[in-house]
């Protein structure tokens, strides 16, 4: 009788939320050596604050190991659209890399291996990935049980998925909900230097905790992990607006108090 070889199966991926070291590693990646710092990362250092990008880099080059199979949504033509570099990295680090977005930006995105031109409520990943990352796109989604149904579907037992985006009850949101596409180009170029092609609608079906974790356990995944991140960024072009956000920040922590702007980064299970 031949002896049939058998694959392992593989291991869960292990979770561990950014700790200092690993903010600061990231921090020093993102924008260069202590002497190379502009004013507004060493304003934001001295502080003691890490940007939501930063702590969700930091989180996603955790859970990136080698081997990994990874599935990330909406990213159009950037993973980390600041930091090119950690990019790089992690799409040769990784065994398989797949975009899915219907948005045409996905062409120009050099880092993903496979790019699939749909949404991914009409994606099926046929239970081929250990990771699955959602990046400033879950405030787009128009059917959410779609959504985190289909995120089911693609993950493999034990696999993981990351949702990072806004929280619908911050600032910025709310005003956004009341503002026309086009009042809307204006102030994310003035604010963020970012281009109308880059705007999207919003629907914020997917914006808080309980939305998020009610919406997974429906697909049958369990929230692992969930981090309220302070989001100082509004003002970040202007050297003594964001000297006062920083400052506001400070403030609500000494009180006990959360800052109002923040964003959102879950953590689900599949079981």
């Amino acid at each position: 009788m031949t002896a049939v070889a058998v694959s392992p199966k593989p291991a869960p991926l292990l979770l561990r939320l950014p700790d200092e070291a690993s903010l600061r590693q990231m921090f020093h990646r993102r924008y260069g050596p202590m002497h190379r710092l502009g004013w507004g990362p060493r304003l934001r250092l001295t502080a003691g604050y890490y940007t939501p990008d930063d702590v969700y880099e930091a989180l996603v080059a955790g859970l990136v190991v080698e081997g990994v199979s990874w599935l990330d949504v909406g990213c159009g033509r950037e993973l980390f659209p600041n930091n090119l570099g950690l990019a790089e990295v992690l799409s040769k680090r990784c065994a398989q890399l797949t975009g899915v977005d219907p948005d045409p930006t996905l062409d120009e995105n050099p880092w993903v291996h496979e790019k699939v031109h749909t949404g991914i409520d009409r994606y099926d990943g046929e239970g081929r990935f250990d990771l699955v990352t959602m990046r400033m796109v879950a405030e787009h989604i128009d059917d959410p049980l779609a959504c985190t149904h289909s995120i089911a579907r693609a993950l493999r037992p034990g696999g993981l998925a990351v949702v990072f985006t806004v929280a619908a009850c911050s600032p910025m949101p709310l005003l956004t909900r009341l503002a026309p596409m086009g009042l809307r180009h204006v102030v994310k170029s003035f604010l963020w230097g970012t281009q109308p092609k880059d705007t999207f609608p919003t629907r914020f079906r997917m914006n808080s905790r309980t939305a998020l974790e009610r919406q997974f356990a429906a697909a049958g995944l369990r929230e692992e992990a969930f981090v309220r991140v302070d989001d100082c960024r509004t003002f970040a072009r202007f050297q003594s607006l964001h000297k006062l956000e920083l400052f506001g920040m400070r403030v609500c922590r000494a009180m006990g108090l959360p800052y109002p702007e923040h964003c959102l980064l879950g953590c689900y299970r599949k079981p």
